[in-house]
């Protein structure tokens, strides 16, 4: 078992994730990279300023434009989209989803309501498939059925969408592309390589989803992996196939200083691990521009390292999207983004972006220590900060009136 401190631990995890010290990835191939490197790039349709998910890949790659992961995965087929929690993966690793797609068309170990789904509507998902071979590709939109559905379901108001959904879900159909975020789905033979189209076993899945959930959280707990297991005794299974990679030399425990918890990491970073403890970077991590010291980044609302409550225990920043939250029960704002400055989340915004305008207007700005107000360092990192990211929204002016900090609203809207 290994000790480290908690600033190991978090330069350790943002490093990973291709947040710090600054943007080492660059265009297409960049952007490749860091989706790999996140594990999993969680989709999200809105797009109050941007859409989350370009929101974190701007964050790690230079020059990141909009289009760059959706070419990658709905063009190139170098990912897929999949999942009740929505996310892009590698495609090199369909034969292990497509094992957990059996679980849940099985029956035996998945979600109940998909079983349901399927009875309730297997008319509608036996038209739906015939008009996948006919047509090639399908859209909720598309499809001329309006027959209401037999149960409401948030995953659409017709059996033809449910149907949709089902096939996607289980296998039988992946997204082909997408118009306006909403996905056109074509049958799996259509989208995905044909030597990726069989299932591994269920012990090589199981090893895989472990594997997976660590290079995900990077340094953390075994989580959501139980979620995908669908063994009827996950959290045992999880235990059982974890204890043997520990045994194996493939994971090692961590313990950081002030976590109650060992958390498990994978042994290949080991020596980074080690690096980082005595004070070196990777070389690797050699920002291609300027680092998060000298120009911050803004995190995105659904980013691995800051959502679900992680920012409290890595950087001590109390972090809630509050976008599903009724205005009046709102502490600070619709869309608010935290600020990375070195290896710490030191402020935050909220903001909108006024498309008639081409306007970018802070809609208000929180320091996490005061004495930043008037720190000149910061000013030009915040500065350096927001005029890459109005850049990169396409706004030709910002509005910066809300950044009540005289120095820092200077140096921002200069």
């Amino acid at each position: 078992m290994l000790t480290i401190d908690l600033e190991t631990a978090r330069r350790f995890i943002l490093g990973k994730q291709g947040l710090w010290p600054g943007r080492r990835w660059q265009g297409v191939k960049g952007t490749e990279q860091a989706m790999r490197a996140m594990q999993y790039l969680q989709l999200d349709p809105l797009q109050i300023i941007a859409r989350s998910q370009d929101i974190s890949l701007h964050s790690r790659v230079l020059n990141y434009k909009p289009e760059l992961w959706q070419d990658l995965t709905y063009k190139k087929r170098k990912f897929f989209d999949w999942g009740a929690w929505l996310a892009v993966r590698p495609m090199d690793e369909l034969p292990y989803w497509r094992r957990v797609m059996q679980r849940e068309r099985d029956g035996t170990y998945g979600d109940p309501r998909i079983r349901t789904l399927a009875k309730e509507h297997a008319e509608a998902i036996r038209e739906i498939r015939l008009l996948l071979k006919e047509r090639g590709t399908l859209s909720n939109r598309t499809v001329e059925s309006d027959i209401p559905s037999k149960t409401m379901s948030y995953r659409g108001r017709k059996d033809s969408a449910l149907a949709l959904y089902y096939l996607w879900y289980t296998g039988e159909a992946m997204t082909h592309h997408r118009e306006r975020f909403e996905r056109v789905y074509a049958l799996t033979e259509k989208v995905a390589p044909a030597d990726l189209i069989h299932e591994m076993d269920d012990e090589a899945v199981d090893r895989f989803l472990i594997r997976k959930e660590i290079e995900f959280n990077v340094l953390g707990r075994i989580s959501r992996t139980s979620d995908s297991f669908r063994r009827g005794e996950p959290d045992r299974a999880a235990k059982k196939y974890l204890n043997t990679m520990l045994s194996d030399g493939d994971v090692i425990e961590v313990k950081v200083e002030g976590w109650k918890d060992l958390q498990y990491a994978l042994a290949s970073d080991l020596k980074i691990l080690r690096d980082l403890s005595a004070g070196r970077i990777p070389k690797a991590w050699t920002p291609l521009e300027t680092s998060t010291t000298d120009e911050v980044s803004f995190l995105a609302p659904l980013d691995p390292v800051s959502a679900r409550g992680r920012a409290k225990s890595l950087f001590g920043f109390e972090y809630i999207w509050e976008v599903y939250k009724p205005e009046h029960q709102r502490k600070f704002g619709y869309y608010t983004l935290p600020v990375l400055w070195g290896d710490k989340l030191v402020a935050r915004f909220d903001s909108k972006l006024d498309r008639e305008t081409s306007t970018f207007i802070i809609l208000g700005f929180w320091l996490e220590e005061k004495a930043l107000a008037k720190n000149e360092a910061f000013a030009e990192a915040l500065a350096g900060g927001f005029a890459r990211f109005v850049s990169f929204l396409g706004a030709e002016t910002m509005n910066a009136k809300a950044i009540s900090e005289p120095l820092l609203r200077k140096r921002v809207s200069a």
